[in-house]
Protein backbone atom coordinates (compact mmCIF):
# COMPACT_ATOMS: atom_id res chain seq x y z
CA UNK A 1 0.00 0.00 0.00
CA UNK A 2 1.23 3.63 -0.97
CA UNK A 3 0.14 6.31 0.96
CA UNK A 4 0.73 10.27 0.08
CA UNK A 5 2.37 12.21 2.83
CA UNK A 6 2.57 16.07 2.65
CA UNK A 7 5.57 17.46 4.35
CA UNK A 8 3.92 20.55 5.40
CA UNK A 9 7.59 21.87 6.06
CA UNK A 10 9.69 20.82 3.58
CA UNK A 11 12.58 23.11 2.73
CA UNK A 12 12.57 24.61 -0.37
CA UNK A 13 14.83 22.12 -2.44
CA UNK A 14 12.36 20.15 -1.76
CA UNK A 15 9.81 21.76 -4.06
CA UNK A 16 12.62 21.34 -6.61
CA UNK A 17 12.25 18.08 -6.77
CA UNK A 18 8.58 17.65 -6.38
CA UNK A 19 6.84 20.59 -7.07
CA UNK A 20 3.32 19.84 -5.68
CA UNK A 21 5.36 19.28 -2.57
CA UNK A 22 3.75 15.27 -2.14
CA UNK A 23 6.50 13.06 -1.06
CA UNK A 24 5.56 9.26 -1.71
CA UNK A 25 6.61 7.10 0.48
CA UNK A 26 5.96 3.08 0.70
CA UNK A 27 4.51 1.63 3.85
CA UNK A 28 4.22 -1.22 4.98
CA UNK A 29 3.39 -3.50 8.15
CA UNK A 30 5.82 -4.97 10.10
CA UNK A 31 5.72 -8.42 10.63
CA UNK A 32 7.91 -10.95 12.37
CA UNK A 33 9.20 -13.21 15.01
CA UNK A 34 11.61 -12.80 17.99
CA UNK A 35 13.97 -15.84 18.17
CA UNK A 36 16.10 -15.15 21.53
CA UNK A 37 19.49 -17.60 21.07
CA UNK A 38 19.24 -16.99 24.92
CA UNK A 39 16.21 -17.95 25.72
CA UNK A 40 17.04 -20.86 28.53
CA UNK A 41 19.19 -18.36 30.74
CA UNK A 42 16.05 -16.14 31.64
CA UNK A 43 14.00 -16.57 34.13
CA UNK A 44 9.99 -15.53 34.33
CA UNK A 45 9.98 -12.86 37.20
CA UNK A 46 7.61 -14.78 38.35
CA UNK A 47 9.59 -17.73 39.01
CA UNK A 48 11.12 -16.41 41.99
CA UNK A 49 11.58 -13.54 44.21
CA UNK A 50 15.24 -11.97 41.92
CA UNK A 51 17.09 -12.20 45.69
CA UNK A 52 20.11 -12.90 44.07
CA UNK A 53 23.20 -10.89 44.36
CA UNK A 54 24.08 -8.84 40.94
CA UNK A 55 26.85 -9.86 39.37
CA UNK A 56 29.40 -7.93 40.11
CA UNK A 57 28.27 -8.00 43.51
CA UNK A 58 28.42 -11.75 43.57
CA UNK A 59 32.24 -11.61 42.35
CA UNK A 60 32.90 -8.97 44.57
CA UNK A 61 31.80 -11.19 46.88
CA UNK A 62 33.87 -14.14 46.51
CA UNK A 63 37.34 -11.43 46.02
CA UNK A 64 36.68 -10.37 49.13
CA UNK A 65 35.96 -13.77 51.10
CA UNK A 66 39.40 -14.76 49.48
CA UNK A 67 41.27 -12.31 50.71
CA UNK A 68 39.74 -11.76 53.90
CA UNK A 69 40.65 -15.84 54.26
CA UNK A 70 44.19 -15.24 53.68
CA UNK A 71 45.02 -12.09 55.21
CA UNK A 72 42.66 -11.34 58.44
CA UNK A 73 42.83 -14.39 60.82
CA UNK A 74 39.29 -14.21 62.57
CA UNK A 75 37.98 -14.72 59.00
CA UNK A 76 40.91 -17.36 58.23
CA UNK A 77 39.93 -19.18 61.47
CA UNK A 78 35.97 -18.76 60.03
CA UNK A 79 36.92 -20.84 57.69
CA UNK A 80 39.62 -23.54 58.94
CA UNK A 81 38.10 -24.51 62.19
CA UNK A 82 34.50 -25.71 60.55
CA UNK A 83 36.89 -27.66 58.32
CA UNK A 84 38.76 -28.97 60.58
CA UNK A 85 35.58 -30.20 62.69
CA UNK A 86 34.21 -32.13 59.86
CA UNK A 87 36.95 -33.31 57.72
CA UNK A 88 40.44 -34.23 60.52
CA UNK A 89 39.49 -37.25 60.89
CA UNK A 90 38.88 -38.27 57.39
CA UNK A 91 35.54 -39.88 55.58
CA UNK A 92 34.47 -42.56 54.15
CA UNK A 93 31.40 -43.63 51.69
CA UNK A 94 30.60 -47.25 52.44
CA UNK A 95 28.33 -49.59 50.37
CA UNK A 96 25.20 -51.00 52.37
CA UNK A 97 24.31 -53.98 50.48
CA UNK A 98 23.14 -56.71 52.20
CA UNK A 99 24.17 -59.35 49.71
CA UNK A 100 27.81 -59.76 50.29
CA UNK A 101 28.68 -60.17 46.31
CA UNK A 102 26.69 -57.09 45.46
CA UNK A 103 27.86 -55.04 48.31
CA UNK A 104 31.72 -56.25 47.36
CA UNK A 105 31.41 -54.96 43.29
CA UNK A 106 29.45 -51.48 45.08
CA UNK A 107 32.51 -50.67 47.25
CA UNK A 108 35.12 -51.29 44.53
CA UNK A 109 33.17 -48.48 42.38
CA UNK A 110 33.22 -46.45 45.33
CA UNK A 111 36.90 -46.86 46.26
CA UNK A 112 37.75 -46.69 42.64
CA UNK A 113 36.15 -42.97 42.31
CA UNK A 114 37.37 -42.00 45.98
CA UNK A 115 41.05 -43.14 45.50
CA UNK A 116 41.33 -41.88 41.30
CA UNK A 117 44.45 -39.90 40.68
CA UNK A 118 42.15 -37.19 39.11
CA UNK A 119 39.80 -36.91 41.92
CA UNK A 120 41.63 -38.18 44.95
CA UNK A 121 39.25 -37.30 47.43
CA UNK A 122 41.64 -37.39 50.72
CA UNK A 123 44.13 -34.62 49.54
CA UNK A 124 40.98 -32.21 46.87
CA UNK A 125 37.94 -33.03 49.55
CA UNK A 126 39.30 -30.53 52.32
CA UNK A 127 40.06 -28.04 49.44
CA UNK A 128 36.92 -28.19 48.24
CA UNK A 129 35.07 -28.10 51.23
CA UNK A 130 36.98 -24.77 51.92
CA UNK A 131 36.18 -22.68 48.78
CA UNK A 132 32.33 -23.99 49.62
CA UNK A 133 32.21 -21.99 52.66
CA UNK A 134 34.58 -19.09 51.06
CA UNK A 135 32.84 -18.90 47.55
CA UNK A 136 29.35 -20.24 49.07
CA UNK A 137 29.56 -23.04 45.94
CA UNK A 138 30.97 -25.54 43.92
CA UNK A 139 30.48 -26.39 40.48
CA UNK A 140 32.08 -30.13 39.97
CA UNK A 141 32.18 -31.22 36.09
CA UNK A 142 32.05 -35.10 35.28
CA UNK A 143 33.36 -36.52 32.85
CA UNK A 144 32.66 -40.36 32.44
CA UNK A 145 34.64 -43.10 30.25
CA UNK A 146 31.71 -44.63 28.03
CA UNK A 147 32.86 -48.11 28.37
CA UNK A 148 34.16 -48.88 31.76
CA UNK A 149 31.48 -45.68 33.81
CA UNK A 150 34.22 -44.38 35.57
CA UNK A 151 34.08 -41.07 37.01
CA UNK A 152 36.40 -38.24 36.96
CA UNK A 153 35.63 -34.95 38.72
CA UNK A 154 36.69 -31.90 37.07
CA UNK A 155 36.55 -28.58 38.93
CA UNK A 156 35.14 -24.67 37.48
CA UNK A 157 36.09 -22.07 39.60
CA UNK A 158 32.99 -19.94 40.77
CA UNK A 159 34.37 -16.39 39.20
CA UNK A 160 33.90 -18.38 36.00
CA UNK A 161 30.29 -19.03 35.79
CA UNK A 162 28.08 -16.65 34.10
CA UNK A 163 24.53 -17.84 34.35
CA UNK A 164 22.53 -20.79 36.53
CA UNK A 165 19.57 -21.62 34.70
CA UNK A 166 16.91 -23.14 36.81
CA UNK A 167 13.82 -25.52 35.40
CA UNK A 168 10.78 -22.57 33.99
CA UNK A 169 8.06 -24.99 36.27
CA UNK A 170 9.98 -25.53 39.21
CA UNK A 171 11.90 -22.88 40.29
CA UNK A 172 14.28 -24.19 43.00
CA UNK A 173 15.54 -26.81 40.74
CA UNK A 174 18.89 -26.01 38.43
CA UNK A 175 19.24 -27.54 35.29
CA UNK A 176 22.48 -25.86 33.37
CA UNK A 177 25.50 -24.00 34.31
CA UNK A 178 26.60 -21.18 31.54
CA UNK A 179 30.19 -20.51 31.60
CA UNK A 180 32.08 -16.63 31.09
CA UNK A 181 33.17 -16.34 27.73
CA UNK A 182 37.13 -17.08 27.18
CA UNK A 183 39.56 -15.01 25.50
CA UNK A 184 38.52 -16.50 22.18
CA UNK A 185 35.09 -16.41 22.70
CA UNK A 186 34.27 -19.88 23.45
CA UNK A 187 31.39 -20.47 26.22
CA UNK A 188 30.63 -23.57 27.98
CA UNK A 189 27.24 -24.79 28.81
CA UNK A 190 26.64 -27.87 31.62
CA UNK A 191 23.94 -29.60 32.43
CA UNK A 192 23.65 -30.11 36.22
CA UNK A 193 23.26 -33.51 37.21
CA UNK A 194 20.62 -34.94 38.68
CA UNK A 195 20.05 -38.71 39.26
CA UNK A 196 17.55 -39.95 37.26
CA UNK A 197 16.22 -40.15 34.04
CA UNK A 198 15.24 -36.83 32.38
CA UNK A 199 11.86 -37.82 31.35
CA UNK A 200 10.85 -39.02 34.46
CA UNK A 201 11.85 -36.15 36.12
CA UNK A 202 11.39 -32.83 33.91
CA UNK A 203 9.11 -31.79 31.52
CA UNK A 204 8.64 -31.88 28.23
CA UNK A 205 9.54 -27.96 28.45
CA UNK A 206 12.50 -28.41 30.67
CA UNK A 207 13.94 -31.24 28.39
CA UNK A 208 14.21 -29.22 25.36
CA UNK A 209 16.29 -26.43 27.29
CA UNK A 210 18.44 -29.10 29.15
CA UNK A 211 19.09 -30.61 25.38
CA UNK A 212 21.41 -27.17 24.46
CA UNK A 213 23.46 -27.78 27.28
CA UNK A 214 25.79 -29.83 25.13
CA UNK A 215 29.61 -29.71 27.26
CA UNK A 216 29.25 -32.26 29.58
CA UNK A 217 27.80 -32.40 33.13
CA UNK A 218 28.62 -31.29 36.52
CA UNK A 219 27.58 -31.58 40.44
CA UNK A 220 25.91 -28.13 41.48
CA UNK A 221 26.54 -27.15 44.99
CA UNK A 222 25.10 -24.15 46.99
CA UNK A 223 25.16 -22.63 50.28
CA UNK A 224 23.84 -20.13 52.61
CA UNK A 225 20.80 -19.69 49.37
CA UNK A 226 17.06 -19.49 49.33
CA UNK A 227 15.04 -22.30 47.10
CA UNK A 228 15.34 -20.35 44.52
CA UNK A 229 18.73 -18.02 44.81
CA UNK A 230 20.75 -19.43 41.95
CA UNK A 231 23.77 -18.85 43.49
CA UNK A 232 25.29 -19.10 46.92
CA UNK A 233 26.87 -16.65 49.40
CA UNK A 234 30.17 -17.09 51.31
CA UNK A 235 30.04 -17.42 55.15
CA UNK A 236 31.86 -14.90 55.86
CA UNK A 237 29.38 -12.33 53.82
CA UNK A 238 27.80 -10.85 57.20
CA UNK A 239 30.48 -10.46 59.03
CA UNK A 240 32.91 -8.87 56.50
CA UNK A 241 32.81 -5.34 57.08
CA UNK A 242 33.21 -6.35 61.35
CA UNK A 243 35.81 -8.22 60.13
CA UNK A 244 37.50 -5.47 58.72
CA UNK A 245 36.43 -3.20 61.38
CA UNK A 246 37.90 -5.25 63.99
CA UNK A 247 41.39 -5.50 62.07
CA UNK A 248 41.43 -1.75 61.88
CA UNK A 249 40.87 -1.12 65.24
CA UNK A 250 43.44 -3.58 66.48
CA UNK A 251 46.00 -1.63 64.05
CA UNK A 252 44.85 1.84 65.37
CA UNK A 253 45.50 -0.11 68.90
CA UNK A 254 49.15 -1.18 67.11
CA UNK A 255 49.66 2.91 66.60
CA UNK A 256 48.87 4.18 69.70
CA UNK A 257 50.91 1.96 71.28
CA UNK A 258 54.28 3.33 69.26
CA UNK A 259 53.33 6.57 69.99
CA UNK A 260 53.42 5.97 73.43
CA UNK A 261 56.49 4.98 73.59
CA UNK A 262 57.61 8.00 71.81
CA UNK A 263 59.38 10.53 73.22
CA UNK A 264 61.19 14.25 72.34
CA UNK A 265 63.91 15.94 74.65
CA UNK A 266 62.77 19.51 75.66
CA UNK A 267 65.51 22.32 76.67
CA UNK A 268 65.12 24.78 78.02
CA UNK A 269 68.09 27.55 77.52
CA UNK A 270 67.78 30.16 80.86
CA UNK A 271 67.90 33.60 79.27
CA UNK A 272 68.82 32.71 76.56
CA UNK A 273 68.34 35.59 73.02
CA UNK A 274 66.43 34.27 70.22
CA UNK A 275 69.76 34.47 68.43
CA UNK A 276 71.13 31.95 71.39
CA UNK A 277 68.11 29.78 71.10
CA UNK A 278 69.20 29.39 66.88
CA UNK A 279 72.08 29.10 67.25
CA UNK A 280 71.96 25.82 70.15
CA UNK A 281 69.02 24.46 67.81
CA UNK A 282 71.81 23.83 65.20
CA UNK A 283 74.50 22.26 67.28
CA UNK A 284 72.45 20.29 69.34
CA UNK A 285 72.36 16.54 69.23
CA UNK A 286 70.22 14.22 71.07
CA UNK A 287 72.51 12.04 73.49
CA UNK A 288 73.28 8.81 72.71
CA UNK A 289 72.72 5.87 75.50
CA UNK A 290 75.23 5.67 77.61
CA UNK A 291 76.75 9.02 77.39
CA UNK A 292 77.66 11.78 79.55
CA UNK A 293 76.11 14.92 79.39
CA UNK A 294 77.46 18.01 80.98
CA UNK A 295 75.65 21.38 81.43
CA UNK A 296 75.28 25.06 83.44
CA UNK A 297 72.62 25.86 85.46
CA UNK A 298 71.10 27.91 82.76
CA UNK A 299 70.31 24.49 80.45
CA UNK A 300 67.56 22.40 81.33
CA UNK A 301 67.23 18.82 79.83
CA UNK A 302 63.58 16.64 79.90
CA UNK A 303 62.50 13.46 78.08
CA UNK A 304 58.54 14.34 77.51
CA UNK A 305 56.30 11.20 76.64
CA UNK A 306 52.67 11.66 75.13
CA UNK A 307 49.94 11.49 77.44
CA UNK A 308 46.96 10.41 75.10
CA UNK A 309 44.02 9.71 77.79
CA UNK A 310 42.99 6.87 75.80
CA UNK A 311 41.16 4.36 77.87
CA UNK A 312 42.20 0.46 77.73
CA UNK A 313 40.76 -0.93 74.66
CA UNK A 314 40.89 -4.61 75.21
CA UNK A 315 36.60 -4.34 76.02
CA UNK A 316 35.78 -2.48 72.71
CA UNK A 317 38.39 -5.24 70.74
CA UNK A 318 35.95 -8.23 72.85
CA UNK A 319 32.91 -6.53 71.70
CA UNK A 320 33.72 -6.40 67.89
CA UNK A 321 35.17 -10.05 68.44
CA UNK A 322 32.11 -11.53 70.04
CA UNK A 323 29.98 -9.92 67.38
CA UNK A 324 31.92 -11.66 64.34
CA UNK A 325 32.01 -14.68 66.39
CA UNK A 326 28.40 -14.75 67.56
CA UNK A 327 27.22 -14.08 63.89
CA UNK A 328 29.15 -17.22 62.99
CA UNK A 329 27.47 -19.46 65.93
CA UNK A 330 31.21 -19.57 67.17
CA UNK A 331 31.85 -19.68 70.93
CA UNK A 332 34.29 -16.75 72.25
CA UNK A 333 36.95 -19.43 73.80
CA UNK A 334 37.41 -21.25 70.46
CA UNK A 335 39.11 -18.00 69.43
CA UNK A 336 41.65 -17.68 72.62
CA UNK A 337 38.90 -14.98 74.24
CA UNK A 338 38.37 -17.38 77.47
CA UNK A 339 36.54 -14.39 79.56
CA UNK A 340 34.53 -16.16 82.53
CA UNK A 341 34.37 -19.67 80.40
CA UNK A 342 34.69 -23.01 82.86
CA UNK A 343 34.69 -26.09 81.67
CA UNK A 344 31.20 -26.70 82.39
CA UNK A 345 30.04 -23.81 80.88
CA UNK A 346 32.32 -24.13 77.56
CA UNK A 347 30.24 -27.67 77.35
CA UNK A 348 27.34 -25.62 77.04
CA UNK A 349 28.13 -23.16 74.70
CA UNK A 350 29.67 -25.20 72.64
CA UNK A 351 26.02 -26.94 71.68
CA UNK A 352 24.97 -24.84 69.26
CA UNK A 353 28.00 -24.96 67.33
CA UNK A 354 28.82 -28.54 67.24
CA UNK A 355 25.03 -28.51 65.99
CA UNK A 356 25.32 -25.53 63.40
CA UNK A 357 28.61 -27.82 62.12
CA UNK A 358 26.60 -31.15 62.41
CA UNK A 359 24.79 -29.48 59.82
CA UNK A 360 26.60 -28.34 57.04
CA UNK A 361 27.89 -32.08 57.91
CA UNK A 362 25.04 -33.58 56.53
CA UNK A 363 25.16 -31.08 53.19
CA UNK A 364 28.48 -32.15 52.80
CA UNK A 365 27.26 -36.17 53.33
CA UNK A 366 24.71 -35.71 50.78
CA UNK A 367 27.04 -34.23 47.74
CA UNK A 368 29.41 -37.21 48.20
CA UNK A 369 26.32 -39.68 48.19
CA UNK A 370 24.95 -37.63 44.99
CA UNK A 371 28.63 -38.15 43.53
CA UNK A 372 28.59 -41.80 44.79
CA UNK A 373 24.75 -42.27 43.47
CA UNK A 374 26.18 -41.01 39.98
CA UNK A 375 29.18 -43.27 39.75
CA UNK A 376 26.71 -45.98 40.35
CA UNK A 377 24.63 -45.33 37.78
CA UNK A 378 27.28 -44.80 34.88
CA UNK A 379 28.90 -47.87 36.21
CA UNK A 380 25.88 -50.37 36.06
CA UNK A 381 24.84 -48.49 32.64
CA UNK A 382 28.63 -49.29 31.11
CA UNK A 383 27.90 -53.16 32.38
CA UNK A 384 24.08 -53.66 31.81
CA UNK A 385 23.26 -50.69 29.47
CA UNK A 386 20.17 -50.32 31.86
CA UNK A 387 19.51 -47.61 34.04
CA UNK A 388 19.77 -48.65 37.71
CA UNK A 389 17.03 -48.16 40.35
CA UNK A 390 18.91 -46.58 43.25
CA UNK A 391 16.04 -46.97 45.51
CA UNK A 392 16.79 -50.80 45.66
CA UNK A 393 18.86 -51.50 48.83
CA UNK A 394 21.43 -52.81 46.67
CA UNK A 395 22.79 -50.00 45.68
CA UNK A 396 22.47 -48.09 49.56
CA UNK A 397 25.66 -45.98 50.36
CA UNK A 398 26.16 -44.00 53.86
CA UNK A 399 28.59 -41.58 54.51
CA UNK A 400 30.64 -42.86 57.62
CA UNK A 401 31.81 -39.47 59.79
CA UNK A 402 33.77 -40.23 63.08
CA UNK A 403 32.64 -38.28 65.87
CA UNK A 404 33.00 -34.55 65.39
CA UNK A 405 34.24 -33.78 69.22
CA UNK A 406 34.61 -36.38 71.88
CA UNK A 407 31.63 -36.53 74.14
CA UNK A 408 32.11 -37.08 77.92
CA UNK A 409 30.67 -40.09 78.67
CA UNK A 410 31.00 -40.20 82.16
CA UNK A 411 27.39 -38.89 82.80
CA UNK A 412 25.81 -41.10 80.11
CA UNK A 413 27.75 -44.20 82.48
CA UNK A 414 26.13 -43.08 85.57
CA UNK A 415 22.65 -42.51 83.59
CA UNK A 416 23.08 -46.05 82.19
CA UNK A 417 23.46 -47.87 85.66
CA UNK A 418 20.53 -45.45 86.66
CA UNK A 419 18.41 -46.37 83.87
CA UNK A 420 18.97 -50.10 84.76
CA UNK A 421 18.69 -50.73 88.02
CA UNK A 422 14.90 -48.60 87.69
CA UNK A 423 13.60 -50.39 84.97
CA UNK A 424 14.84 -53.71 86.65
CA UNK A 425 12.38 -52.61 89.53
CA UNK A 426 9.95 -51.47 87.50
CA UNK A 427 9.99 -54.95 85.74
CA UNK A 428 10.03 -56.42 89.33
CA UNK A 429 6.74 -54.66 90.44
CA UNK A 430 5.16 -55.53 87.21
CA UNK A 431 4.89 -51.62 86.33
CA UNK A 432 7.17 -52.09 83.45
CA UNK A 433 7.25 -54.39 80.25
CA UNK A 434 10.88 -55.77 79.04
CA UNK A 435 10.59 -54.14 75.41
CA UNK A 436 9.57 -51.10 77.04
CA UNK A 437 12.78 -51.69 79.45
CA UNK A 438 15.18 -52.48 77.09
CA UNK A 439 13.90 -49.09 74.73
CA UNK A 440 14.78 -47.24 77.81
CA UNK A 441 18.00 -48.51 78.09
CA UNK A 442 19.22 -48.61 74.41
CA UNK A 443 18.38 -44.82 74.49
CA UNK A 444 20.85 -44.03 77.04
CA UNK A 445 22.98 -46.71 74.98
CA UNK A 446 22.73 -44.78 72.09
CA UNK A 447 24.29 -41.61 73.84
CA UNK A 448 27.38 -43.98 74.30
CA UNK A 449 27.55 -44.36 70.48
CA UNK A 450 26.00 -48.51 71.08
CA UNK A 451 22.78 -48.78 68.90
CA UNK A 452 20.35 -51.50 70.70
CA UNK A 453 17.88 -53.53 68.71
CA UNK A 454 15.10 -54.22 71.94
CA UNK A 455 13.39 -57.29 70.12
CA UNK A 456 16.91 -58.59 68.99
CA UNK A 457 18.49 -57.75 72.39
CA UNK A 458 15.40 -59.99 74.19
CA UNK A 459 15.97 -62.61 72.16
CA UNK A 460 19.17 -62.90 72.61
CA UNK A 461 18.85 -62.82 76.47
CA UNK A 462 16.33 -65.66 76.57
CA UNK A 463 18.93 -67.69 74.78
CA UNK A 464 21.21 -67.10 77.23
CA UNK A 465 18.77 -67.39 80.36
CA UNK A 466 18.04 -70.98 78.69
CA UNK A 467 21.56 -72.03 78.02
CA UNK A 468 22.76 -70.91 81.81
CA UNK A 469 19.54 -72.76 83.22
CA UNK A 470 20.63 -76.07 81.53
CA UNK A 471 24.25 -75.60 83.00
CA UNK A 472 22.96 -75.27 86.24
CA UNK A 473 20.78 -78.21 86.12
CA UNK A 474 23.41 -80.53 84.73
CA UNK A 475 25.12 -82.41 87.42
CA UNK A 476 27.98 -84.46 87.36
CA UNK A 477 27.81 -88.55 87.98
CA UNK A 478 29.23 -89.79 90.64
CA UNK A 479 32.43 -92.08 90.42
Amino acid sequence: MIDKVLSLFSPAWLGQIWPSGIVEIPLREAYGESIDADDSEWRRLTGDGNRDLAPMTQKRMQDLACYLWQSNPVANRLIELPTAFLLADGVKLVATAEDPDIREMIQDYLTRLWLHPTNNFPIKLARKVRELAIFGEQCWPAFTNPYSGEVRLGYLDPSQIETVVHDPDNAEQPIGIVTKRNRKGEQKRYKVIVNGRDDDLFTPRTIAIRDTFTDGDCFWFVVNALCTDTRGRSDLLPVMDWCDAYEQQLYGEAQRQDFLRSYVWDVTLKGGTEEDVKKKARTIAPPAPGTVRVHNDSEIWAALTPNLQATDNAEGARLFRNHILGGQTMPEHWFGGGGDVNRSTGDSMSEPTVKALSMRQAFLGYMLLEVARYTIRKRELAVSGKEPDLFDPNYGVECQWPEMAPKDISKFAASLQQVVMGCSLAIDKGLLSKDTAIALIGTVADRLGLKIDPALELEKAAQDSAKAAETDAFQAPAL
